[in-house]
């Protein structure tokens, strides 16, 4: 592993712990979302100080924790940044969604996403006071305005900046006000490395930065680097009691062959078409009516926000009008459980990705190291992940319905020694280039572009 001998500072919105109490007693839990999970290689190996914000009351009491260290925002600033700004609003233009709500949109950003992304680079500052050359790995679409802010105050400060959800192409960039846009990418070229796990991504980001800014990135690094899963520790996890109990109660019900989707129930994620092809797949295939079903495995998400929770609501208006014309086909299951959604990984037949657009989408990578029935994988042209694990997948265009349904009939009919092949060329790729990979990858970038200062 590249060993640049410098400590450093992951900055991100959530962080790897989160504080609670139970009968009055401080316990501590692991953070929620993916982004712990995926950077864990890194931390693995690294010097770390984790930056996040204070997600409850016992954060803020915390203050910091051995590595961690908790930014109080205050609340209508917060809800400004990640209820109107950063969710919807940059997730929508990023992931292709629309219409991207714009009430109050200018008000937020500026008392909002601006003040909570100063007070993050206040933060970082006061760590690189302490140690000036530690490296800044600022995470994702909550934090294009901290960089900026940070070199004003730093300029030879070493900045990185890994977005994990899609970059668009520069026209989607119109649906926000100028200003706001403008700044979203002046933000991103204040680091010396900006990396993406798509080469589409990347290059996207190119040209929506000599559009939008009307110049190139000049001396900062953009690369594309596919993030990954620890293949040893989740071939582990799927043989835990937990999910083999799990794996027990969907096998007790599972018809001859299943249909698993595992997502969260966001718009971008496409669950709604998703159940339309499945049921034109029934249509189709009268000969498949009790033989074939669909388990849907969905986290709720973000369901303070109203355009998500109405989302939920869709989803389940949708799978209850499936049920109806086919009773038994579908069983949509909203719950936080993991040990469940591995449990289904192990018992796909099918794994249905059908995403709008995703930056990467790891349970394309996390199922097939599950998987005991030599699952075929249907997968989203607009997923990062297609450029990885295109010539092993059946392709699909997320927004064409039909096109769907034909893809759920031929993985389903694909002879049992292609699915074997398929399925085992996708676990050789993800143990391969697995997660320590991807850190191995961002701490070389690191590496070059300080080697390239000091000359």
């Amino acid at each position: 592993m590249p060993q640049g001998g410098r400590r450093l500072i992951v900055v991100s919105n959530r962080g790897p712990v989160s504080f609670r109490r139970e009968g009055g007693e401080l316990v501590t839990g692991r953070g929620a979302g993916g982004l712990v999970t995926a950077l864990s290689g890194l931390l693995a190996h690294q010097d770390v100080t984790w930056i996040a914000s204070a997600m409850t009351p016992e954060d803020r009491e915390v203050g910091s924790h051995e590595e961690v260290r908790f930014v109080a925002h205050d609340e209508r600033a917060y809800h400004g940044f990640y209820d109107v700004v950063s969710n919807p609003a940059l997730w929508f233009v990023q992931h292709g969604l629309s219409p991207v709500p714009a009430e109050g949109l200018e008000e937020a950003w500026d008392e909002g996403y601006a003040v909570v992304n100063r007070a993050f680079a206040d933060a970082v500052l006061a760590e690189l006071d302490a140690d000036p050359g530690a490296t800044v790995f600022f995470q994702d679409y909550h934090l294009y305005l901290a960089p900026r802010y940070v070199r004003e105050a730093r300029p030879d400060a070493l900045l990185a900046h890994f977005v994990h959800i899609p970059w668009p192409e520069p026209s989607a960039w119109r649906q926000l006000p100028g200003r706001l846009a403008t700044a979203v990418h002046d933000g991103l070229l204040a680091n010396d490395v900006v990396g993406f796990h798509a080469d589409r991504w990347r290059q996207s980001f190119l040209r929506s930065t000599g559009e939008i800014l009307g110049r190139g990135p000049g001396a900062v690094l953009v690369t594309a680097h596919p993030i990954s899963v620890d293949a040893d520790e989740f071939e582990e996890l799927a043989g835990s009691e937990a999910v083999l109990a799990a794996e027990r109660a969907i096998v007790a019900r599972r018809p001859e062959r299943l249909v698993v989707r595992v997502d969260r129930t966001d718009p971008s994620k496409n669950v709604v078409r998703g159940l339309r092809a499945f049921e034109l797949y029934l249509e189709r295939h009268p000969d498949a009516h009790g033989r074939v079903g669909m388990l849907a495995l969905l986290n709720p998400s973000r369901l303070e926000i109203p355009v998500y929770a109405e989302y939920l609501a869709e989803i389940e208006r949708t799978a209850a009008a499936v049920e109806e014309r086919f009773p038994g086909a579908v069983d949509v299951r909203v719950n936080d459980d993991f040990a469940e959604a591995v449990a289904g990984y192990r018992q796909f037949d099918v794994l249905l990705v059908n995403s709008v657009m995703d930056g990467l989408n790891l349970v394309a990578k996390e199922a097939p190291l599950a998987n005991e029935r030599n699952g075929v994988v249907v997968l989203s042209d607009n997923t990062g992940a297609v450029e990885e694990l295109g010539e092993w997948v059946v392709r699909v265009d997320p927004f064409d319905v039909s096109g769907q349904a034909d893809a759920i009939h031929e993985a389903l009919e694909l002879a049992p020694a292609e699915r074997r092949r398929r399925l085992e060329a996708i676990r050789a790729h993800v143990r391969e280039h697995d997660v320590a990979a991807w850190a191995d990858r961002q701490l070389a970038d690191f590496d070059r572009v300080a080697a390239a200062a000091r000359r």
